[in-house]
């Protein structure tokens, strides 16, 4: 599996060369648009994210000083605006259970998580988004276009759980949050140029692994 996984990442890298994830200038910006993300694409949800950097609420104090009403306004290109600025409170209200930011992050990773998954609406690939791009820490970020690729190329069932499918990668690849970073850029790349839910194989860099290409 290691090899396997290595060559898989290679081949991508190749094809599409550094992705330079994730946009944001500071980690609660990367950690914000990781909870605006949700359900949305991201052009939305940095739609939102600009909305914010303009009325100055891009910390946890500032953030924290807007009323709801105005919070949600200025997250609405987001999408699901109610649900998105109340999970942003929580988020705000864990930071200040643990002292600020900067205690928060340097919490283990695992405990890092744990609290992450407490917030109510953030579930494992916001939370480990937010562990990886925004604070560093090696975990592996699985999403829809992960499960979608592993399947395709006959490395998993495709039932297997989130946890199932982040311990295969965190357990065959060096623990490395570079490396995790851009492993999983690449997928999400790979997804919407090639192994999209009707996939387009021809030119994909990786068809020479997949199951799903040789069955056709």
């Amino acid at each position: 599996m290691p090899e396997k996984l290595r060559e898989i990442y290679g081949r991508l890298f190749s094809a599409y060369g550094p992705q330079g994830w994730w946009p944001g200038e500071t980690p609660f910006e990367v950690a914000v648009g990781a909870i605006l993300t949700q359900a949305t694409n991201w052009r939305n949800a940095a739609r939102a994210i600009a909305n914010l950097k303009a009325a100055r609420a891009l910390s946890p104090e500032a953030m924290g000083r807007l009323p709801h009403t105005r919070l949600t306004e200025l997250v609405r290109p987001a999408g699901f605006f109610n649900q998105k600025a109340k999970r942003l409170r929580a988020f705000l209200e864990l930071i200040r259970k643990y002292g600020g930011l900067d205690k928060l992050f340097a919490l283990p990773v695992e405990e890092l998580r744990e609290a992450l998954l407490s917030v109510p609406g953030i579930g494992p690939e916001t939370a480990d988004s937010i562990v990886l791009y925004a604070v560093g820490k090696p975990v592996f970020v699985v999403d829809a276009y992960t499960r979608r690729i592993l399947v395709r190329l006959g490395l998993i069932e495709g039932g297997e759980t989130y946890e199932e499918l982040r311990d295969l990668f965190e357990s065959n690849l060096p623990r490395d949050p570079e490396l995790y970073k851009e492993y999983h850029a690449l997928f999400v790349r790979h997804g919407k140029e090639h192994c999209r839910v009707r996939p387009h194989c021809k030119g994909c860099p990786i068809s020479e692994l997949c199951d799903f290409e040789k069955d056709k």
